[in-house]
């Protein structure tokens, strides 16, 4: 009899125990081609999408709503409109209620955003995707009155737009003109720029501390044009002669969470890089499915997940070892944006589809490197951003 008592007293702590441990996850995602965002909510074993949000102010026109972001207090979610009359416009949504409670107009089609844990700005790219190939902006935004402070030039189509975990370098990469860019959060002033198409053919930085340089040719040294100081440039003087269409064809940047390097993806090239922000050059070079186009780091710093848009897949890397660790099927074609859950255990991918197929939300599980559930969204399927994780 005790025995059994025991067992069942055992059963039950094990109930409480997986009780305690259950989350629900909660993901934003856009459908560019219906105006709408998701609300998705994923159990840990289904995703479903609980609230589909209208969003826009014009019935009769697809405005396309592209970037989403969650504020770092989880209180608010932004929202880019891609198209305008002619600009785009960010708009400022309660979470929970989403509840519309601010708007600004920003420049030609902006994209993709975050904000600053240290200055409380957002930074928005304007991607300028119908405009002319010359250098596009970077948006400055008071999240709190709603007003743009500042458009910064930087290239042609920037795109990716994320913060260091410090919030206190923005960076972007021009997917035209094949560079990444670093701004001073503070004095809003391009620091830094790279050559992406001259650092991805350059050999990589090397530990130079245990070298002979006593044997070594020091004549006058090569120019390097992978760095250029981009601070003292005037971006608005640069028109079509100066711009070229990048090989590379970056889209997208994602800083480590705790070391001094970020993350590119080359869409045109199979390839992401590994940036010292230190040096300012290439450390690592990760090949890929054909397309890389989006990257999250998980914020114990241990995974990166890339949307292999052309592929119609998703790679999960080992950034210790530098190996993928799983390459996995998408539900849908033509893979989009990837945002990975607080606790580093689910990565959330977002899936256009094609032509009138729906949208689509996997998720994949980082521990076992398995799609564990997918959502159905809106059409075009785009912006994605995580919003928290609930006992």
């Amino acid at each position: 009899m005790k025995r059994f008592k025991n067992g069942i007293y055992a059963v039950i702590l094990m109930a409480m125990s997986a009780t305690a441990t259950a989350q629900d996850y909660y993901i934003y995602v856009t459908a560019e081609s219906d105006d709408e965002v998701a609300v998705v909510k994923f159990d840990g074993k289904t995703a479903e999408t609980i609230k589909r949000i209208p969003v826009g102010v014009w019935p009769a026109e697809n405005e396309g709503p592209h970037g989403i972001t969650v504020g770092p207090e989880g209180k608010y979610w932004y929202l880019s409109m891609a198209h305008g009359n002619p600009y785009g416009t960010l708009y400022k949504y309660e979470t929970g209620t989403d509840k519309l409670v601010g708007s600004t107009q920003l420049g030609l089609f902006p994209a993709s955003m975050q904000i600053s844990s240290a200055t409380g700005l957002l930074y928005c790219v304007n991607f300028n995707l119908h405009g002319d190939m010359v250098p596009s902006t970077v948006s400055v935004v008071d999240p709190e009155t709603m007003t743009e402070l500042e458009q910064i030039t930087t290239g042609a189509m920037p795109h990716g737009s994320r913060l260091s975990a410090d919030g206190m370098k923005h960076y972007s990469v021009a997917m035209m003109s094949g560079e990444l860019f670093e701004i001073d959060a503070l004095d809003l002033k391009v620091s830094r720029a790279l050559n992406l198409d001259e650092a991805a053919k350059a050999p990589m930085e090397m530990d130079h501390s245990k070298m002979d340089h006593s044997k070594m040719d020091h004549g006058a040294p090569k120019q390097d044009h992978s760095q250029m100081d981009h601070s003292k440039m005037d971006h608005s003087k640069m028109g079509h002669e100066g711009m070229k269409h990048s090989a590379f064809k970056p889209t997208w940047v994602s800083p480590h969470p705790s070391k001094d390097v970020v993350y590119v993806a080359g869409n045109g090239q199979a390839q992401v890089l590994e940036v010292d922000t230190k040096s300012w050059k290439v450390t690592r070079k990760f090949d890929t499915d054909k397309g890389p186009y989006n990257i999250d780091i998980s914020p114990d710093g241990k995974y990166m997940v890339v949307s292999y848009k052309t592929a119609a897949k998703t790679g999960i890397w080992d950034l210790d070892t530098g190996k993928e660790l799983a390459r996995l099927d998408n539900s849908q074609k033509v893979t989009h944006g990837v945002a990975i859950s607080s606790d580093s255990r689910y990565a959330f991918v977002s899936v256009e589809g094609i032509q009138d197929d729906p949208g689509m939300m996997d998720v994949f599980d980082l521990k076992t490197l398995k799609k564990v559930a997918t959502a159905e969204l809106g059409k075009q399927a785009g912006g994605i951003a995580f919003w928290k994780a609930e006992d």
